[in-house]
C-alpha cells in the first residue's frame, strides 16, 4: 500500500493507494479548508447537510509514521474530494473552486475539439523539457493503447483487473518488468 502525504501551507492531506486509486484522508481537507478545530465534528456536520457527499467516502488504513503504525481513515477518492471542496463554504477553498471551474471549462472544451487536449498535452511535455521526437513518440503510443484498449473492449474485456492483467503481461514481456516493478524502480 503506498501512501504518500501533500503538503499544503504548513499542513500535510494524507494519501494513499488503494482499491487502484487514490484515497485522501477527508478529515484533513476539512482541517485545511476550514480551519475548525474539531475537523471530524465538522464533516459530521457537511454530512447533515448534505447527504450525497458521502458518496465514494471509505474508511482505509493509511500509514501514519515510519514506524508502520497504522489507523483507519476516513477516506475519499478523487472526486469525492473535489465535491466537498465545492461544499465547504471557505474562503480557503475559494481558489481550488476557481481551479475546479477553469479545469471543467477546459475539459469540456477538449469533448468538442480533441485537438485542443493533444495542444495542451504537447505544450506540458515541452515545459517538462522533453524535445518534439519524444513527444511525439508518446503521443503515437498513446494512440497505439486506444487502438488496443478499444481492441480488449470489442472482445469484452472487463476494464479495471482484466486490463491491468493484460498491461502488466505486455510490459513484462516488452521490459521485463510489470508497471508496479517499473514504478518501484523509478
Amino acid at each position: 500500500m503506498e501512501q504518500n502525504l501533500i503538503p499544503f501551507e504548513d499542513k500535510t492531506i494524507r494519501k494513499v493507494w488503494h482499491d487502484e486509486q487514490w484515497f485522501f484522508s477527508i478529515i484533513d481537507v476539512i482541517e485545511i479548508l476550514t480551519d475548525s478545530k474539531d475537523p471530524k465534528q465538522y464533516w459530521k456536520r457537511l454530512n447533515q447537510r448534505d447527504k450525497e457527499i458521502k458518496g465514494g467516502v471509505q474508511i482505509v488504513p493509511l500509514l501514519l509514521d515510519t514506524s508502520g503504525g497504522k489507523q483507519k481513515v476516513i477516506c475519499s477518492k478523487t472526486e469525492g474530494v473535489l465535491r466537498i471542496i465545492m461544499s465547504v463554504p471557505s474562503p480557503k477553498a475559494e481558489p481550488l473552486k476557481l481551479w475546479m471551474a477553469q479545469v471543467g471549462k477546459e475539459r469540456i472544451e477538449e469533448t468538442e475539439n480533441p485537438e485542443i487536449s493533444i495542444d495542451r498535452l504537447t505544450q506540458l511535455y515541452k515545459a517538462k523539457g522533453y524535445d518534439d521526437i519524444w513527444i511525439g513518440n508518446c503521443l503515437k503510443t498513446i494512440g497505439i493503447r486506444k487502438e488496443l484498449t478499444e481492441e480488449w473492449k470489442a472482445r469484452r474485456i472487463k476494464e479495471g483487473h482484466e486490463y491491468s492483467i493484460l498491461t502488466a503481461e505486455i510490459a513484462k514481456a516488452t521490459f521485463g518488468l510489470t508497471p508496479t516493478e517499473h514504478a518501484k524502480l523509478k
